[in-house]
């Protein structure tokens, strides 16, 4: 019964149900299963698992560079009139391309940006891309992360913290429904990730963006995260794992 409300929402954002993704290697399987998941507008949602467990990989899914094996349902309401939901496993590449780049914002874990640009050039440049005009929410994106006087400087010249908040100002500059951050506090001190992560969902909640942020740091997210998913990976054999995401009750993130 709740499945189906939530299907019904128009806050939703996306949903997956009995989605699998198989990949194998030199004989070695891994496969990845989703059999369920949800997020809604403006929800902070934290994906916490160690090396291997399939984090990138589901990153790779929602961020719509990566196919599913098999999906029962693969639906998302982002880049599309009226939040109508559309089936990504029927789009042809250039679409899934298109919403990518307009819907999209991706943050990396050491900030992923070109170091041949200025920090102003490096935020504007999906506004660029999108031919969009957003100077002033950007201004006050940049005046809101503390960065407004290093606007000038190349990115080398900054702090692994100022980085980290450029990439998040650019992922945002363009205010898409969806940002995906994978590690974004990996490469800072544990005091300037707990202000990232304050900062990030102060920012994404005020502007009804969906943020999903993987780390392997449960600590970080357990009493800021909406909702957490993580994974049981078990061993079928030597060269075949199995790895199931499931979201993490709140009695139990304390124990994970």
């Amino acid at each position: 019964m709740q499945r189906t409300q939530i299907n019904k929402c128009s806050d939703n954002v996306f949903l997956l149900r009995e989605v699998h993704k198989t990949r194998e290697k030199g004989g070695v399987v891994f496969e990845l299963r989703i059999p369920f998941m949800t997020a809604q507008r403006g929800e902070f949602l934290a994906v916490v698992g160690l090396s291997g467990c399939g984090k990138s990989t589901l990153l790779d899914m929602l961020g719509l560079v990566l196919k599913p094996t098999y999906a029962k349902e693969f639906l998302l309401s982002i880049g599309t009139e009226n939040r109508k939901q559309i089936k990504i496993t029927t789009l042809l590449e250039k679409e899934l391309a298109s919403i990518r780049k307009k819907s999209i914002g991706y943050v990396l874990q050491a900030g992923g940006l070109l170091p041949f640009l200025t920090v102003k050039e490096n935020i504007m440049l999906p506004c660029r891309l999108n031919r969009v005009s957003n100077g002033n929410a950007v201004f006050d994106l940049v005046k809101r992360l503390g960065i407004s006087d290093q606007l000038s400087k190349k990115p080398q010249h900054l702090s692994g913290g100022q980085r980290q908040r450029v990439a998040i100002a650019r992922a945002l500059a363009c205010g898409p429904p969806l940002v995906l951050a994978d590690e974004p506090t990996a490469a800072v001190d544990k005091l300037t990730a707990i202000e990232i992560r304050n900062e990030f969902k102060e920012l994404t909640q005020q502007m009804g963006v969906t943020l999903i942020m993987v780390t392997h740091n449960q600590a970080l997210v357990d009493n800021v995260a909406d909702r957490i998913f993580t994974f049981n990976v078990e061993k079928k054999s030597k060269d075949h794992t199995v790895s199931t995401i499931y979201e993490l009750k709140k009695h139990d993130r304390q124990t994970l």
